[in-house]
Parts: structure tokens; sequence; C-alpha cells
């Protein structure tokens, strides 16, 4: 879990310590877009960890260093976007990264609406192919009554 939680944490410092070589020569955000994406996952990292330890174990329930590290990093986290809000909106001009955010947003959403909209194709589509199997089972049924109705008459005659 340690582990994890210092990924996050190399990651966030990884793609800051990018964007800042990069932000002054950088024609456009685009130039330092990876770093940002970095930046992100990072941070998504860390709360994750954050958030897996809101049920920890019975070692690790009361321990405060874990505590104790996991909203430092959390704090570093927040502290290193807010700076990196400040020197991108001081580059490309404020607004800059708060439209960064919210077109992060706007895809996040637009992927889950996309995957939700995949699941539910695969359940139309479960549902159907039973409803098929249900008249197939049906007619093959009606079928074999039928033929044993024949054959039956066709005993009793003879």
């Amino acid at each position: 879990m340690i582990a994890e939680t210092l990924a996050g944490i190399a990651l966030v410092k990884s793609a800051v310590d990018g964007i800042k070589s990069a932000i002054n020569t950088a024609k456009d955000v685009g130039e330092i877009a990876g770093y940002v994406d970095q930046l992100f996952e990072g941070e998504k990292q860390v709360q994750q960890k954050r958030a897996k330890s809101a049920y920890p174990g019975i070692v690790d329930q009361f321990g405060v260093s874990n505590i104790a590290s996991e909203v430092i990093d959390a704090k570093l986290a927040q502290e290193k976007m807010q700076e990196m809000r400040n020197l991108i909106d001081l580059r490309f001009g404020p607004g800059t990264w708060q439209s960064i955010v919210d077109e992060r947003a706007r895809r996040i959403q637009a992927a889950k609406e996309a995957a939700a909209a995949e699941r539910r194709k695969k359940i139309a589509e479960a549902k159907e192919f039973e409803e098929t199997m249900k008249q197939i089972v049906l007619v093959t049924s009606v079928i074999v009554v039928a033929i044993g109705f024949f054959i039956f008459m066709f005993a009793v005659v003879l």
C-alpha cells in the first residue's frame, strides 16, 4: 500500500518538475499535456490510496504514521495541483487550468456514459437472445408434441 502512495506522489512530483521545466518554452498547452496527464494520474492514485485506507485492516487501523502519511501526501498533491494551476494560468492566460479541468471532466463523463450505453446494449442483446431461445424451445416443443400426436394417432388407427 505504501508503494502505491509513493508511486502517486512520485508521479505528481515528476509531473510538476516536467511542467516547470517546459512551461517557459511551451508554445501551447499541448506541449505539456503529457505532464498534466501524469499530474492528474498521480493525484488520482494518492486519492485512491487514501480512499482504500478508509477501511484499514487491524494492523493499520490505528497506525499514526500511516494516517499522517496519507493526509500529508494528499495535502502535498493538492498543493502541487494548485501550484500547477497558477503556473499554467500565468503562462497561458486566466482560466486555462479550469478549462483543462472542465474538458477532462467532460471527457471522463462521456466515457462513463459510453460505457453505460455499451452495458445497456449488451443487456438488451442478452435479453433478446434469451427471448429468441425461449421461442426456439417453444416452437421445438410444439413440433415434438405435434409429431408425437401424429405418431400416436397413426398407431391407434392401425
